[in-house]
């Protein structure tokens, strides 16, 4: 037995170890872009369309611009707004989840015939209508990833709280007399925190790619701004010119981003998931 416990205990702590340096990374990118994002608008023409070097990282810009600070500034922003929209989205999936199992046949019906119509719209069409119908910009495309991320989410939560309602101590509480919320508050909420935060966790790659994708597209932030999307856009007109870094680093990176939302949501599955001990 003791032979068990070492090695899962060993592959805990590398979990653990690998989970804080991944967290320190998205924390060095959040705050190094939003110390740097006065600098990552300022232009040097001395210095236009210089290639990596030591002192320049990922090179210049057509503007002399700094690529490695305008790049960790761009997705300082992915960052920023990946926390507003997986937020958002998963408290919404959470509550119509929650909801459609615990409210009855009527509104279980509605919430999954939304479910269903949301789904069924292509996602980057009805991401790009909405945040258009926002006005664009940082609030459109918030707005448009909150309402267009909640889906499977929200059927995943359905679904716990389906098998949840047949268990022994939910019945018990029906046969005492306790109502829908008091049941779902205090029996079914607990038991669902698992499921949210790892559903929290891992929309965020998906925000943060959409929300560059759109922004790429011209549907989503400004062009003032140091988004990656941005970035990415203009780098596309200079790209037949010689100029690879210009798209290369920031996809790169904006990948390694995404890559490291996606392991601590995997990590963090693994910590909180009692069945995780067997595997």
């Amino acid at each position: 037995m003791n032979g068990n416990v070492k090695p899962y205990g060993g592959r805990r702590a590398r979990t653990l170890a690998l989970l804080f340096l991944a967290a320190g990374f998205l924390l060095f990118v959040a705050f190094a872009g939003w110390a740097w994002r006065e600098e990552a608008s300022v232009t040097d023409f001395s210095r236009k369309n210089l290639a990596p070097c030591a002192e320049y990282l990922f090179g210049t810009d057509w503007m002399g611009r700094d690529m490695f600070v305008r790049t960790v500034t761009g997705l300082s922003m992915s960052i920023r707004i990946g926390l507003l929209t997986a937020c958002a989205s998963a408290v919404i999936a959470f509550l119509l989840g929650l909801m459609a199992a615990v409210m009855g046949k009527a509104v279980d019906t509605v919430i999954i015939s939304l479910i269903d119509v949301v789904m069924g719209i292509p996602h980057m069409l009805l991401l790009i209508l909405i945040s258009f119908a926002c006005g664009k910009g940082f609030w459109g495309v918030v707005i448009g990833i909150s309402l267009t991320h909640w889906t499977s989410l929200a059927r995943l939560i359905r679904g716990e709280v389906l098998q949840l309602k047949e268990s022994q101590y939910v019945k018990a509480a029906e046969k005492l007399g306790k109502g829908r919320m008091y049941i779902a508050f205090h029996h079914m909420v607990p038991n669902l925190v698992s499921q949210f935060l790892t559903g929290l966790i891992l929309q965020f790659p998906h925000a943060i790619l959409h929300e560059s994708s759109i922004t790429f597209l011209g549907f989503g932030l400004s062009p003032e701004q140091p988004a990656i999307g941005i970035i990415l856009a203009e780098s596309m007109k200079y790209l037949a010119m010689g100029k690879w870094w210009l798209a290369l680093f920031p996809g790169l990176l904006l990948v390694a981003v995404v890559l490291v939302f996606h392991y601590i949501g995997q990590a963090v599955c693994r910590i909180i998931d009692p069945g995780s001990v067997h595997e």
